[in-house]
């Protein structure tokens, strides 16, 4: 009797929702860092929503301090794989910072950034920001609304400090193209000077995430970019006003990613596609029916094991909308993408992009050739492990063939101008051609010299 009413009970699963046909793991007990933001979801949605289980995983989350910590967990091994910046793998494999073989097989999500400024500097570019037909401030809002900020610092003698989390994060390089886009130099980096600050008109520093409210509070840097809910968290507080997402500054860019070391993908081929297939998994769920999922992701990411801020701050940004000035809440219905447009595909092209960014700032110090950037891009990110993962989940039942860029060759479509603050496209295939079109930043041969651009 137990016997036939086991085989029911595996037969009722198959024939209804899918089923998850376990792989023959090399290893079964994993633990995943992650910092205190938003697009952690698909790691806390995998683990609360059983998604790891079905795969035989054993799971431990585990906050870090910040990006730097949980980069060297990866690389000793105190931890197997990340939540991580996508700008992390690729410096850590060129040997920008610590040098370690890391990989991406799976990309976390889109968008879900933004730059908040002090209420002080709000209040003095407000007046002259143009207002749309609804009455409300035009966005997006260009950084050439600082220009007058900036001269009266300077004036005054002051420097003008932004709060970024990482130098090689994508909120480094968001802030950059913001400030850029607006004629704005916002500095570069040598191989002697990694402040990033040779002949910087804005001066970015480090600023772990769940700090940015409380130190632009303190007075200690006049605005940041940050990943939310720390943006929302400083309207709730009355302390700052966001003044673009990168939505705004880039129509559905790439985001973070999973990053593993490539000698744990090669040790445990198996257990890495497990991974990824609990991750689609949760990314899958986490944008279904229109995102219908989201309140409850919400309650899940207030949990202090978690995000640990506030339900009402989270879900201001995490079902669809983005509150800027104090009861400006507008519809932003894209503002975190986990899984539409291919967002947790490992595309090259997202690859170039931030490595162009690492060159266009000094990061990379000199000149590279297109097939460079291509060769790199390939060594990090692994979308035939992600297709490997995708094709048992569509094979069991579990995803949908057609939600999958089956015959992609890893490069996306070019960005068409109209979806970037700037006007100026980008296409993965032909990054010194980018770079060139680029007003501010190096190009071709040119080299940081001391605090000259020499080239």
């Amino acid at each position: 009797m137990k016997t036939i009413l086991l085989s029911l009970i595996a037969s009722t699963a198959l024939a209804t929702s899918g089923f998850a046909e376990m792989l023959d793991l090399e290893k079964d007990e994993l633990t995943f860092g992650f910092i205190k933001l938003t697009d952690m979801a698909p790691l806390a949605v995998a683990y609360e929503k059983g998604f790891f289980d079905d795969e035989g995983l054993f799971v431990t989350l585990e906050a870090q301090a910040n990006w730097k910590v949980l980069l060297d967990g990866v690389i000793d091994g105190t931890l197997d794989g990340a939540h991580m910046l996508a700008g992390q793998p690729l410096a850590a494999t060129i040997g920008y910072g610590t040098e370690s073989h890391i990989i991406t097989p799976f990309s976390m999500d889109l968008n879900g950034n933004g730059i908040t400024l002090s209420n002080d500097v709000w209040e003095t570019i407000k007046p002259n920001l143009p207002i749309d037909a609804d009455g409300k401030i035009s966005h997006p809002i260009s950084a050439a609304a600082l220009k007058p900020v900036l001269d009266d610092y300077a004036a005054k003698g002051k420097p003008f400090n932004m709060g970024m989390v990482f130098p090689v994060s994508t909120h480094n390089y968001e802030l950059r193209y913001w400030l850029a886009a607006g004629g704005i130099n916002p500095g570069y980096y040598s191989p002697e000077n990694v402040t990033g600050q040779i002949g910087a008109e804005v001066f970015l520093s480090v600023t772990p995430p769940p700090q940015m409210p409380a130190t632009l509070e303190a007075g200690t840097i006049d605005g940041y970019c940050v990943g939310e809910p720390w943006n929302q968290q400083a309207v709730f507080k009355g302390i700052g006003v966001p003044v673009v997402t990168d939505y705004e500054l880039w129509k559905n860019n790439p985001e973070k990613v999973f990053g593993i070391t490539n000698e744990f993908s090669e040790m445990y081929p198996n257990t890495t596609k497990a991974v990824v297939k609990a991750l689609i998994r949760a990314a899958m769920w986490l944008d279904e029916n229109d995102n219908a999922n989201r309140m409850e992701a919400v309650e899940i990411l207030s949990r202090p094991d978690y995000v640990g801020a506030d339900a009402d701050v989270i879900a201001a940004s995490m079902t669809g909308t983005f509150e800027y000035e104090k009861g400006d809440k507008r519809d932003v219905p894209d503002f975190n993408v986990f899984f539409r447009y291919n967002a947790t595909y490992p595309f090259y092209s997202d690859a170039v992009w931030y490595l162009t960014q690492m060159r266009r700032w000094g990061q990379i110090a000199e000149a590279k050739s297109d097939s460079w950037y291509d060769d790199i891009a390939k060594s990090v990110y692994k979308p035939a492990i992600y297709l490997e993962a995708a094709k048992l989940l569509v094979d069991e039942g579990l995803a949908d063939e057609a939600d999958f860029p089956w015959d992609s060759n890893g490069y996306k479509t070019p960005t068409p101008p109209e979806d970037v603050i700037d006007g100026i496209g980008f296409d993965g295939a032909a990054p010194n051609a980018y770079l060139d079109s680029l007003p501010i930043g190096l190009k071709g041969a040119q080299i940081v010299s001391g605090s000259d651009i020499k080239g």
